[in-house]
């Protein structure tokens, strides 16, 4: 009988879609929630344990109480084993430390957690390095190395460990300022290590920042993307370097960790939320300008939550653009580019082949995977 422990933070990621770049603070989720925010960290849970119903009676689940996990298991079909206590809708980082400590203490044999950074980080403090751990991502941000690549990933690596097919590796836990990332600021710190089960392409790598050398790159690539333009077409342009190099070839401002819109040479728009893009591209033609994240390879679902999965479904995958540095790419030793946006039927969509602009004239063909 294998034991896997299951901790969910609610409110993990809950500031993305509205383009808060975040969820820590209680006035973070306060202000989410007035702007029409809705969880999505429970549902990812229930995502991740959906290819362990295969292992049935083999596999006793341990969980906190509610939203914190018993809620996802049982919307997958579990009969959990529901363990400590919390105050509903009003949980904690300490909630989220404490549930790891008694799981640890009761022995399970791995211990699955949804979140982000943030999350990573309580996990981190609350278990001994040798521990295995395996993160649902659910956060915003999500730059450390310890989060499975999307959450029916989670529980595929999570079965492979459990049935001896997936050996333990130590994972960075890193972490953001999240005040200096909204003032467009990337501070990350390095927290410690979780040891976390691995198989290529189910397991995220870490965030690697882009080195000042691109900057004559990603200047190429901004000119190629402004020349291709099109009059009366919105260009919603993602977060990340390359992106800015696209507005200051038009000279127009680039919120760095935001999304921007900007149409005809001006800017139409700056760090707009979901909820936004959804009603201007009611009104115009529009084109979504991204480049993956260094070092993981995500296109969508890591940083960028704002463009959402009804945006992209309604812009098109033929709409897209992707632009990246060729050392970006050959940093990901062939491994595809990945998108999580939280819905399997657009991940899909955006599987195969897109063609990446990697400078003035220089274009390149690249797979996705979902």
């Amino acid at each position: 009988m294998k034991r896997i422990g299951l901790i969910v933070n609610p409110i993990a990621g809950i500031g993305g879609r509205v383009g808060l770049k975040g969820s820590d603070g209680a006035e973070t989720l306060r202000l989410a929630l007035e702007l029409g925010a809705v969880p999505e960290a429970l549902q990812r849970g229930t995502s991740s344990l959906l290819p362990l119903s295969s292992m049935g009676h083999a596999m006793e689940l341990l969980t906190f109480p509610l939203e914190m996990g018993e809620t996802s298991a049982r919307d997958a079909g579990f009969t959990p084993t529901v363990i400590g206590e919390i105050r509903a809708g009003a949980t904690t980082a300490e909630d989220t430390s404490r549930a790891a400590r008694q799981m640890s203490a009761l022995g399970v044999d791995l211990l699955l957690f949804a979140g982000g950074d943030g999350t990573a980080r309580d996990i981190w403090r609350a278990v001994r390095p040798q521990f295995p751990c395996l993160g649902i991502p659910a956060g915003v941000k999500i730059h450390s190395a310890v989060y499975a690549t999307n959450p029916r990933h989670a529980g595929e690596l999570a079965e492979m460990f459990l049935e001896g097919r997936a050996r333990l590796r130590e994972a960075e836990v890193v972490d953001l300022d999240e005040d200096a990332y909204r003032a467009g600021n990337v501070s990350t710190r390095l927290y410690g290590y979780l040891s976390v089960p691995y198989r290529a392409l189910l397991l995220q790598n870490q965030k690697a920042p882009s080195p000042a050398s691109e900057a004559l790159q990603t200047a190429a690539i901004g000119a190629a993307v402004v020349e291709a333009m099109q009059p009366g077409v919105l260009y919603i342009l993602g977060p990340g370097t390359t992106t800015r190099a696209i507005a200051r070839q038009m000279d127009v401002p680039k919120t760095l960790v935001g999304v921007d819109v900007v149409c005809d040479g001006n800017l139409v728009a700056q760090d707009v939320n979901q909820s936004q893009l959804l009603t201007m591209i009611e009104t115009a033609p529009a084109k979504i300008v991204v480049t993956p994240i260094g070092g993981q390879g995500f296109l969508f679902g890591r940083g960028n939550q704002q463009i959402g999965p009804e945006v992209i479904r309604r812009v098109g995958r033929e709409n897209i653009i992707v632009v990246s540095t060729s050392d970006k790419l050959n940093a990901l030793r062939a491994q595809p580019l990945l998108v999580d946006t939280g819905s399997p039927d657009v991940d899909a969509m955006l599987a195969g082949y897109f063609t990446v602009i990697t400078g003035f004239a220089e274009r390149t063909v690249y797979r996705v995977a979902s």
